[in-house]
């Protein structure tokens, strides 16, 4: 647990018992309860209103990347036409 062995967290737990009392002590891990729960929530709504936005972005890239990789082969479909008409009209060959 975020890299403390068992004799470090007793150490912390110890001092935190001492500092607050046996009576402040539940309430404050309460209190952090609460606090990473909120955390929690708040980080999985965020998660749940930005994900569709990637989605839609990456399906967005998809299609360019569809379409660009249509249009090169469409040139380059140009490029043999032209260079297979320049060769059989008796043209010289392109270097």
């Amino acid at each position: 647990m975020f890299g403390l062995g068992g004799m470090e967290i007793l150490i912390i737990l110890v001092i935190a018992f001492m500092l607050f009392g046996p009576n402040e002590l539940p309430k404050m891990g309460q209190q952090l309860g609460k606090a990473v729960k909120g955390f929690k929530e708040t980080t999985e709504d965020l998660r749940q209103s930005v994900e569709p936005e990637i989605n839609m972005i990456t399906q967005e890239l998809k299609s360019v990347e569809q379409d660009f990789e249509s249009s090169i082969k469409d040139a380059e479909e140009q490029i043999k036409g032209v260079t297979d008409e320049a060769t059989d009209s008796g043209g010289s060959r392109p270097v």
